[in-house]
């Protein structure tokens, strides 16, 4: 088993079967996987199994990588939503993942994040404050 001592970095296989929980300590299910963005290199989303009765019944969830705040030594990932939130989400089934941007990004939207590779996209395209009107039409 990989050590947790290492608080910079850690195997996926050492985070699947943590348990969720919210802030009132309300247990959301357990961490069953990540999906990887191969394009950007990044985390895209957990995947979160919720509901069902001793393993039966599960629903599986995306929770955006940035809603989880992971505590590392209690083997748990806090979510800081309600459960009502979290039992209304859409969810999906085992051979229906992973999940399309288009899907993944309504997701994000539902938990109040930005979907990053929108975000990335946005801050690409900012023009500095520095710049004024007329210097932008003179570099035209």
């Amino acid at each position: 088993m990989v050590s947790r001592d290492n608080s910079n970095f850690l195997s996926a296989s050492t985070l699947k079967g943590d348990r969720v929980v919210n802030r009132a300590g309300e247990d959301l299910g357990q961490v069953e996987d990540f999906m990887i963005d191969l394009k950007n290199g990044r985390i895209a989303y957990a995947v979160l199994s919720f509901g069902g009765f001793l393993g039966m019944g599960n629903r599986l969830f995306a929770i955006p990588w940035q809603a989880l705040k992971l505590e590392l030594y209690e083997h748990a990932f806090v979510l800081d939503i309600d459960r009502e939130v979290l039992e209304n989400a859409e969810g999906f089934e085992k051979g229906t993942w992973p999940l399309t941007c288009e899907e993944l990004s309504r997701v994000y939207i539902y938990y109040g994040y930005q979907p990053y590779w929108k975000k990335e996209v946005l801050e690409q395209t900012r023009i500095p404050e520095d710049i004024s009107a007329e210097k932008l039409g003179s570099l035209q």
